[in-house]
């Protein structure tokens, strides 16, 4: 965010909000727009707000989450006067905690080929997805947290038994150390982030022990992400898996390893920074990947 001083005869931009930059002349006609509708609440100002700029999501649906933060923005600074929000009951406020799953928890522990064909199901808003959930809330040390934004759920299956699971989100807007790998440029981060498919979990479930099942997951997730993905954010996905969620890293703060399987090998590993939406960052290990491969 950056503030230029003075409204009266500004034409640079006065703000910058997730990439938009916003005039003197944006605040004069937000304000009309605010005077237009004393009756309308800040959710109604910001659609229409979306509307009237034609502020929309490479999928075509309002940015209306983003302009509702540019408008608290404003408002916070005293370039506008947003109506008085009221508190409603919100559903997902006191989201239960997902209920453990009674399974069969018998080992298992042959050869991966003998578990072939492993069955690969997406979950999300399916009869299955509680059982995601739970298998998750229950062995995960991380728990299940519910996904921001665009997302997908996966259950691996073997035999017809759940082996593992897997989470793909939406990515964050900045993590250093692959922004760095891919080489682009701001303006070209901002335009193809949606490109991205970031890993937010991944677990083998702990009475699983096969040899490669970890590696062999990760390479035919690498098959099917960027077609599921597609489907889900009307983009085309690129696979990439940061390693925080992986064994073989650690988090800096606690030093503990943050999962129970190991993945395709690294090449390169350093401390980086991530921000997400609201641009509070935080430090984590980062690794970069040549891709996940099956070793079976």
């Amino acid at each position: 965010m950056r503030h230029a001083g003075s409204i009266a005869g500004m034409k640079a931009a006065a703000y910058r909000y997730r990439g938009r930059e916003i005039t003197a002349a944006d605040i004069l006609y937000i304000r009309e727009l605010v005077s237009a509708n004393p009756g309308a609440s800040r959710r109604t100002l910001s659609k229409k707000l979306c509307e009237a700029w034609d502020w929309r999501q490479p999928n075509g649906a309002l940015r209306d989450m983003v302009c509702r933060g540019m408008l608290l923005l404003l408002d916070r600074a005293g370039e506008i006067a947003l109506p008085v929000s009221y508190v409603r009951h919100n559903p997902l406020a006191q989201r239960a905690r997902p209920a453990p799953m009674l399974l069969d928890t018998t080992p298992i522990t042959d050869r991966l080929g003998n578990l072939q064909p492993l069955g690969f199901q997406q979950v999300r808003r399916t009869c299955d997805e509680p059982l995601f959930n739970g298998l998750m809330e229950e062995h995960h040390y991380l728990g299940y947290e519910q996904p921001v934004g665009e997302h997908l759920k996966y259950l691996v299956w073997a035999q017809g038994r759940p082996v593992a699971c897997l989470a793909w989100s939406s990515a964050p807007r900045h993590i250093g150390s692959p922004d760095r790998y891919i080489g682009w440029s701001g303006e070209a981060r901002r335009r193809n982030i949606r490109f991205l498919a970031y890993n937010t979990r991944f677990l083998i479930l702990p009475w699983v022990r096969v040899e490669h099942l970890a590696s062999h997951i990760l390479g035919q997730m690498a098959l099917r992400i960027s077609a599921d993905w597609q489907a889900c954010t009307v983009t085309r996905s690129i696979f990439w898996r940061p390693s925080w969620i992986q064994s073989d890293s650690v988090e800096p703060a606690t030093g503990r390893r943050t999962g129970n399987c190991s993945g395709s090998p690294p090449v390169a590993a350093r401390m980086t920074r991530r921000a997400g939406r609201t641009d509070r960052s935080r430090k984590c290990w980062a690794m970069r990947y040549t891709g996940a491969s099956a070793n079976c």
